[in-house]
């Protein structure tokens, strides 16, 4: 039953046997826990790198808010959970890795009713961390236009695990040829990628995101606003904004920039096979990404130590 793909999986914390296995044939969730049939769970992705979990209080903090939206409850406390992480990742033995939490309705029928499952279940898979995109492939990204629609609120604020139309837009770039597909909503208005933030650098300079209604803010784009904001204004990067991106001003973008836990920041130097800007990762991107990779590296405050 071994299969090459297993080399890639780390570690597993589970809550129904409360304990962290190292073999990926053990790795398992019940057929009839409702995230299995139903969907009914929520995650947050995040990722250790050289030894440190980064930004952890705000994945943490987004957790628990899509767990509100559904109703669900923390089988243990912030801290416990904290705590739970760190040694799951310890167990993995690797300083760069990915940590996916998982919180599910749990076990107790194959039903619909969320009433059949009498406790949530609890689930941390750590596993392999690939470079950021743009150490790969520094010339940039090539983005397209999704045929997907946009979700509607208050799911598209809710991180579930109920990703279908999130598949199907990674399905679409990756028959398309591109590197990442992003979605309008039904007023002409950018929305995100299947897994990704997107937002664009204006000609005067203004670093401009999607408001916040129809995407899930991701927790890199916000850290790296924060981080822009703080910066002096130059005629690089003069404002910091959340607005109404409409396909023109796409168009007629400086720059054009992906955001996500595995891709940083990220230059998207083709738009529906135009080039964007210059055509080549832009100054605001290199500025970002320099500020941002100092987070990563170096605020201790951002850090949780595991190595």
């Amino acid at each position: 039953m071994r299969r090459p793909f297993h080399a890639q999986y780390y570690a597993m914390f589970s809550s129904l046997y409360e304990g962290i296995v190292t073999d990926p044939l053990l790795m398992m969730v019940p057929v009839d826990d409702h995230m299995v049939h139903r969907g009914d769970a929520v995650f947050e992705t995040l990722k250790c790198v050289r030894g440190n979990i980064y930004n952890l209080r705000a994945h943490l903090g987004r957790l628990a808010a899509s767990a509100q939206g559904l109703s669900l409850n923390l089988p243990c406390s912030e801290k416990e959970l904290a705590d739970i992480i760190v040694q799951t990742v310890f167990a993995g033995e690797h300083p760069d890795c990915l940590i996916r939490l998982l919180l599910s309705r749990g076990p107790g029928s194959l039903g619909v009713s969320p009433y059949d499952c009498p406790a949530p279940a609890l689930y941390v898979v750590v596993s392999e961390y690939k470079k950021p995109f743009m150490e790969l492939h520094p010339e940039g990204a090539k983005v397209k236009t999704s045929t997907l629609p946009v979700k509607a609120a208050p799911f598209a604020n809710i991180k579930s695990v109920n990703y279908l139309t999130n598949v199907l837009m990674k399905k679409e770039a990756v028959d398309s040829g591109v590197d990442f597909v992003v979605s309008f909503d039904e007023n002409g208005h950018l929305a995100e990628g299947p897994t990704e933030n997107a937002g664009i650098v204006t000609r005067d300079g203004c670093l401009r995101v999607p408001n916040p209604e129809r995407i899930l803010a991701g927790t890199t784009m916000i850290r790296v606003m924060e981080l822009a904001g703080s910066l002096p204004a130059t005629q690089q990067l003069a404002a910091v904004e959340t607005a109404d991106i409409a396909r023109t001003d796409v168009e007629d973008a400086a720059e054009m920039l992906i955001f996500g836990t595995t891709p940083d920041v990220t230059a998207a130097t083709e738009f529906d096979g135009k080039p964007v800007g210059g055509g080549k990762p832009g100054p605001v991107f290199k500025q970002l990404n320099r500020i941002l990779l100092e987070d990563i590296h170096q605020n201790a405050g951002m850090q949780t130590r595991v190595f």
